[in-house]
């Protein structure tokens, strides 16, 4: 257990002689029946119980605003108790402030893991490493387990998951489990100088305060998680305070008193190209998404369009080059696991992202296009014995008409599986951007550009592969494209259509999307005007490849085709990464601002330890 000094003053102690039995959302404060036999924790791997009579109540941190000085020293206490490396925090202090001169405010916000009721960690984590403990009601988190997808740091919309670079691991608050266990309040509540911090018993409002709140000036939206912190803020602070950071982001007094997030204009209004800056850590992913997509829409495209009766679909799954193109379809479906393999921080523990399948959509998707590799191999095995290229090679090994003929019945049902499989996987893909601490992705647009992806990659493709196969045995390979340019063209403007509407909804929107549309607007704005007028080129290309009764001029638009759906394609998904706005708590000047970090990278301070900056890696 935790040494107890001697001398420890009487502030570092927990005491709550009583407390609520229900919280402001309506949840049980006793998370465990007295009655119940008490659970080890395993702290240290010793089998002792703690003393804490509220052992197995859900605790919570309080902050308040008004007595912090931003000395920073809950930071350094926790840092030193978790012996944390320069670059790495569990708890941070960050600031917003506003006014004018000589009424000009500042107010810190200390913020650290608030071991949520409703904890989308555990929930988003493919690896199962998160446990919400009814000891406390701490969320804790086992780096061990972890595989560093860093899913979990999206998801939080108070930024306390902390994925680690060099360990390529997350880390988090453990609410001072060990602490507690012997009536002691964490590490950094009981550093702090200015009485700001306390802990205890959540509802319970410490000595020398008025007054409780779920929410303050530049904290996220607390119905995403139900976070298990009490705020006190009794000064008044200006109608709109801004952040000390990069992020574009300010905060106003709506008519009910709380403050909404706005755009904070503060890169201008001129446009830029920024093209160097589209390459992220996420570039794995942008390859992973992209890739998955066109194997969906190649295999989807051939098994739809021949049992809809589509005749130059048909002609194209009769022909030769049908067993080829399945396998390229599961060669890049294969590709893209491997890119997304590559994206996590400990690559040789892959297998763990299988977990969590009945929460995580980061696992159901893997599962999905899992399911999807090994239906459609199957498939692609029932249609070997018929293949004029391996027929020769069956007989010669002898394999019988009898499984010939079995191998052929499984053809739809394993085609069927494999459709299911991949829909399922498509589906979860879309779902794991669905995240109300990320509003740029969390917009129907996501799913009309990724299956529009779908569509395009997947007819490009088929029209590389098949419309010379076709030339060369004699069929109508005309009408194939006319279908796959229709189809380009329905995938074009489906994602149009979804940018359009989220870019006017994001215009007037108050919350961090419409700061991410901000920068789409402004940092990338050039690249993201090429972006719409190549998509706009391409439906009108593909309109016209539709109706154009000359087959030449079909083959110059498919050329042209092929350059514009791919440019849009990578530059799409690219800036899909590198604009999403989190609902992050405030950064500090240097300490979590993002403008620093990329500052950092550039002029070489990420090679100084000191700077709490490490090279850019995912």
């Amino acid at each position: 257990m935790f040494e107890v000094r001697k001398d420890e003053p009487g502030y570092a102690q927990l005491f709550d002689p009583t407390s609520e039995e229900k919280n402001r959302y309506g949840q049980d404060i006793q998370l465990i029946p007295d009655g119940e036999e008490p659970v080890s924790l395993r702290i240290n791997n010793e089998d002792a119980i703690g003393t804490n009579p509220n052992r197995n109540k859900q605790h919570g941190f309080h902050f308040t605003a008004d007595n912090c000085i931003g000395c920073h020293a809950c930071e350094s206490a926790c840092s030193e108790k978790n012996d944390l490396p320069d670059h790495f925090a569990f708890r941070s202090v960050g600031y917003v402030e506003g006014g004018e001169f000589p009424d000009f405010q500042r107010m810190n916000i200390s913020m650290a893991c608030n071991h949520c009721d409703n904890p989308v960690c555990l929930k988003g984590c493919p690896t199962r490493a998160y446990t919400k403990h009814p000891e406390y009601g701490a969320v804790i988190q086992d780096p061990d387990i972890c595989f560093g997808c860093g899913y979990c740091t999206w998801v939080c919309p108070y930024n306390a998951p902390q994925l680690d670079p060099v360990k390529g691991r997350v880390e988090k608050c453990n609410m001072c489990v060990d602490r507690l266990e012997v009536n002691l309040k964490p590490a950094c509540v009981s550093a702090c100088v200015g009485n700001a911090l306390d802990f205890g018993v959540i509802e319970n409002t410490p000595g020398r305060r008025e007054d409780i709140d779920t929410s303050i000036p530049g904290f996220p939206d607390p119905s995403i998680t139900q976070p298990n912190i009490r705020f006190q803020q009794q000064k008044e602070m200006p109608k709109e305070v801004t952040r000390t950071d990069s992020m574009q982001i300010k905060y106003t007094l709506d008519e009910l008193g709380m403050y909404k997030p706005e755009v904070d204009e503060k890169d201008g209004a001129e446009k830029h190209w920024n093209v160097k800056r589209l390459s992220s850590s996420e570039n794995p992913l942008v390859a992973f998404t992209l890739s998955v997509q066109a194997s969906l829409g190649i295999f989807f495209i051939l098994t739809l369009g021949s049992w809809l009766g589509i005749a130059p679909i048909e002609a194209a799954k009769s022909s030769v080059m049908y067993l080829p193109m399945v396998l390229v379809s599961l060669g890049l479906s294969a590709l893209g696991l491997l890119m997304s393999v590559t994206h996590l921080g400990k690559p040789f523990r892959f297998y763990r992202g299988f977990n969590n399948w009945r929460h995580s959509p980061v696992c159901r998707e893997g599962l999905g296009i899992s399911g999807f590799l090994a239906f459609g191999g199957l498939h692609l095995l029932t249609q070997l014995p018929s293949h004029p290229w391996i027929a020769p090679l069956a007989e010669t090994i002898g394999m019988s008409s009898r499984i010939a003929g079995a191998l052929t019945y499984l053809n739809v049902p394993t085609a069927l599986l494999a459709m299911i499989s991949g829909g399922i996987g498509l589906y979860y893909m879309y779902r794991c951007y669905r995240i109300p601490a990320r509003p740029f992705w969390n917009h129907n647009s996501t799913g009309t550009h990724f299956v529009g992806n779908a569509m395009t990659l997947g007819s490009l493709i088929l029209a590389v592969v098949f419309v010379p196969t076709l030339a060369i045995i004699g069929e109508a390979w005309a009408t194939l494209l006319t279908v796959l340019a229709a189809l380009i063209f329905v995938g074009s403007l489906a994602e149009s259509i979804g940018l359009f509407i989220q870019a006017r909804e994001f215009k007037t929107a108050k919350h961090e999307g419409a700061a991410s549309h901000y920068i789409q607007r402004t940092t990338f704005g050039c690249t993201y005007i090429l972006r719409n007028t190549l998509l706009a080129i391409t439906c009108l290309i593909a309109l016209g490849v539709t109706f154009t009764e000359f087959a030449w001029l079909q083959v110059i638009g498919f050329v042209g085709l092929s350059a514009t759906c791919l440019t849009t394609a990578i530059i799409g998904r690219a800036l899909f990464y590198v604009l999403v706005v989190p609902t992050t708590m405030p950064g500090a000047f240097f300490w979590k601002n993002k403008g620093f970090v990329e500052h950092a990278r550039d002029i070489g301070m990420d090679h100084m330890p000191n700077t709490g900056v490490v090279p850019a890696r995912h």
